[in-house]
């Protein structure tokens, strides 16, 4: 009487655990939790490829380092930053009203 349920309560915990796989492992697999494993992934990637610019980067400055030396070249006394990014300047329409007293969409006279 003890081993069947002693078996008994094996098996329905063994089902309420392979129940609650399946149901994770589910979830894992719908399309909003995709899109989130997906962006943490690309967020993940950003990080990495700029933590190696980085490293690339000292490393360029300890080879300088190092040649500058080497050829007996004095110190830079500045470090150069790279320039801020350009924005985009905004798209202007073409202005198709004329002003009194000028020639000429533009008002220049020599187009």
């Amino acid at each position: 009487m003890f081993r069947r349920a002693f078996w008994f309560t094996t098996g329905a915990a063994a089902g309420v655990w392979a129940t609650n796989k399946v149901h994770q492992k589910l979830r894992k697999l719908q399309p909003d939790s995709l899109a989130a494993q997906a962006a943490d992934k690309a967020v993940e990637t950003g990080h990495r490829l700029r933590q190696f610019a980085l490293d690339v980067r000292a490393g360029m400055a300890d080879r300088e380092e190092q040649l500058h030396d080497a050829l007996g070249l004095a110190e830079p006394t500045e470090v150069r930053e790279l320039p801020a990014p350009r924005r985009a300047v905004p798209h202007l329409p073409y202005r198709t009203t004329r002003t009194p007293g000028l020639t000429g969409p533009t008002g220049n006279e020599d187009h």
